[in-house]
């Protein structure tokens, strides 16, 4: 479910754009799976079609989705390739916040907690020792 927040500064096609890869880097929308024509998600959001067209032509640049011309938008069957690319570069800025954080003298028992607040409070598995 993609929501929309008219107080967030990033513009509206931004949110609907992550909002996409969020659902599809999740699983939720499978690879291959046809996603909804960029006039029935304009309905269901109720925002201009120009804003999903932008957005999905932003995913198609990214290599998230890909269209047939006449068939709609599909999801990259790339897709668990390009997820694990994103976790690692997420897990990267980790590392260089968690690196700022050192130099600024923030002790480690404190950048410890907030992780582990940050992982209980966003439902990630904080005792997951993959």
């Amino acid at each position: 479910m993609i929501t929309l927040n008219y107080r967030d500064a990033r513009p509206i096609y931004e949110q609907v754009r992550d909002g996409l890869r969020r659902l599809i880097i999740s699983g939720a929308i499978a690879d291959g799976e046809k996603l909804p024509s960029v006039r029935a998600l304009a309905t269901q959001l109720a925002i201009n079609p120009n804003t999903i067209q932008k957005a999905y032509g932003e995913l198609e640049r990214q290599g998230v989705i890909y269209s047939l011309a006449g068939r709609g938008n599909f999801i990259s069957p790339d897709i668990a390739r390009l997820a694990d690319t994103h976790r690692e570069e997420l897990l990267a800025a980790i590392v260089g916040d968690i690196r700022a954080a050192a130099e600024y003298g923030v002790p480690r028992a404190a950048v410890s907690e907030t992780v582990e607040k940050a992982m209980k409070h966003y439902g990630g598995d904080a005792d997951d020792s993959d």
